[in-house]
C-alpha cells in the first residue's frame, strides 16, 4: 500500500497539487450556482477524445511501424539521427509531444544500439525531446495547453499556426544544424538491415519468444505491418476529432463516435488513457474560477503578469511546467498572443518546464542509470541555447 501511494504521488504530483488548491479554494468561495461555468467543457471533450484516438493508434504500433519503414533506407549516422529527430518533431504536431516521446524514445534507443551508436544516446534523446516540444507548439492539437488556449480564445487554427510558425521554423533549422555538426557520414545501414531482412521492424517490435506480447502484436499479429483494418478506422476517427476542434462537427457527435467505435474495436484503450491530465485541468478550472472571484487575489495576480506575459510565462514554466502556467495565467491575463508564445517557449529550459520532457529522461536513465548527471548536463545546456535563441526571436517579431 505504501509503495502504491509513493508511486501515485510521483506520477500524479501536478494533479494532487491542483486538487488540493481546488479544495482549499472551495472554502474561500463556497460552492454555488457559478461553479457550473468553471469547467471548460469543450477543452475537456476535445482533449479526452484526441487522447483516446491517439492511444488506440499507439496500441496497434502504427507510429513505430511508420518509423521503422522510414529508417529502412538510411545508410549514415547523420541520416539516421535526422530521421529519429524528425519523427517526434513531425508527429508531435498531431499526437502531442508526450505521445511522440513515449513512442519514439524507446524506439530510438533500440535503433541506436542496433546501429552501433549507443554512446550517442543521451544527445539524440535530448535533441528528440527538443524536437517534440518545438514541433508540438506549432499546432493547437500538439499540446494540451494549446488546445485549451484555442478553445478559450476561439482563435482560428491557421492564425494559431501563424503565430508559432517562425519559432518552430527557427528551432527546426537549429536542430538540423546541430545534427549535421555532431554526426558524420559513417555507414550504419548494415547494422540496421541485417536482421532477417526486416531488421528494424523485427528488432524493435517483435519480442523474444516466451515474453509478453506487446499490444501491437497481440491486436494485429506480427507482420501485419500497418495495424490491420484498425488503421483506416482510427485515421477516420482522428479526422473526426480535427473537425470538432475546427468547429465543423458538434462536440457531442465527436464524443459519441469515438466512444462507440472503441467499444467495438478495443475496449481496453480506456484503461490506458492518462485520465490524470483532464482531471488536472478540471481541478485548475475550479481553483482559477474561485480565485477570480476574490478581488485581492485577482488584482495581485494580474499585477504580477503585468506588461510582460511572454517573459512571465517562460519563467513560470521553468518552475511549475507550462500546462499549469497556462491555466493559471489565462485566468488573469487577456494578452493571448504573448501568452501563447510564452507558454510554448517555456516548455524548454529545465527538465520540468514541459512534463513531456520527463518521459525522455526516465526512459533514458532507466536504460543507463549511471548517466543521470550527464543527461541533465546535456539536456540543460541544449535547452538553454534554444530558449535563448527563440526568446531573442520573440523580441524581434513581437511589438
Amino acid at each position: 500500500m505504501r509503495r502504491w501511494l509513493v508511486t501515485v504521488l510521483k506520477r500524479e504530483t501536478v494533479l494532487i497539487v491542483a486538487t488540493v488548491l481546488a479544495i482549499v479554494s472551495c472554502f474561500i468561495v463556497p460552492p454555488d450556482a457559478e461553479y457550473a461555468g468553471y469547467i471548460h467543457t469543450s477543452t475537456i471533450a476535445q482533449l479526452v477524445s484526441l487522447m483516446v484516438v491517439v492511444c488506440g493508434m499507439q496500441r496497434i504500433g502504427l507510429f513505430r511501424i511508420i518509423g521503422s519503414r522510414l529508417l529502412r533506407r538510411v545508410s549514415t549516422a547523420r541520416g539516421l539521427v535526422l530521421v529519429l529527430v524528425a519523427l517526434p518533431f513531425l508527429s508531435a504536431m498531431l499526437i502531442t509531444n508526450d505521445v511522440a516521446l513515449v513512442t519514439f524514445v524507446p524506439f530510438a534507443i533500440a535503433v541506436l544500439i542496433m546501429a552501433g551508436l549507443e554512446d550517442r544516446t543521451i544527445l539524440v534523446a535530448t535533441l528528440m525531446t527538443v524536437a517534440a516540444n518545438v514541433g508540438s507548439m506549432l499546432t493547437p492539437i500538439g499540446n494540451a495547453h494549446n488546445l485549451y488556449l484555442k478553445a478559450l480564445t476561439g482563435m482560428p487554427t491557421l492564425e494559431f499556426i501563424g503565430i508559432m510558425a517562425p519559432y518552430s521554423a527557427l528551432a527546426a533549422a537549429l536542430i538540423v544544424a546541430g545534427v549535421c555538426l555532431a554526426f558524420d557520414s559513417t555507414p550504419v545501414g548494415e547494422g540496421l538491415g541485417g536482421l532477417d531482412g526486416n531488421g528494424i521492424e523485427r528488432g524493435v517490435l517483435a519480442p523474444e519468444r516466451g515474453k509478453h506480447q506487446p499490444d501491437e502484436i497481440r491486436l494485429t499479429g506480427y507482420g501485419a505491418g500497418h495495424g490491420g483494418w484498425r488503421t483506416p478506422v482510427y485515421a477516420a476517427l482522428f479526422v473526426v476529432c480535427l473537425l470538432a476542434v475546427g468547429d465543423v462537427l458538434p462536440l457531442w457527435a465527436m464524443c459519441a463516435i469515438v466512444a462507440a467505435t472503441f467499444l467495438v474495436t478495443d475496449r481496453r484503450v480506456f484503461r490506458y488513457v492518462d485520465w490524470g491530465l483532464p482531471l488536472t485541468f478540471c481541478a485548475f478550472f475550479v481553483f482559477i474560477g474561485n480565485m477570480k472571484r476574490v478581488p485581492e487575489f485577482a488584482g495581485l495576480a494580474a499585477s504580477l503578469v503585468g506588461d510582460h506575459p511572454l517573459e512571465v510565462a517562460i519563467a513560470s514554466s521553468q518552475v511549475i511546467s507550462n500546462v499549469p502556467t497556462t491555466l493559471l495565467l489565462s485566468g488573469f491575463c487577456d494578452q493571448w498572443r504573448p501568452l501563447i508564445i510564452g507558454t510554448n517557449l517555456g516548455g524548454m529550459g529545465t527538465l520540468i518546464a514541459s512534463m513531456a520532457s520527463l518521459i525522455s529522461y526516465k526512459g533514458t536513465v532507466a536504460k543507463y542509470p549511471d548517466r543521470k548527471g550527464r543527461y541533465l548536463a546535456v539536456y540543460t545546456g541544449v535547452n538553454v541555447l534554444f530558449v535563448a535563441a527563440l526568446l531573442a526571436l520573440s523580441w524581434v517579431i513581437e511589438p
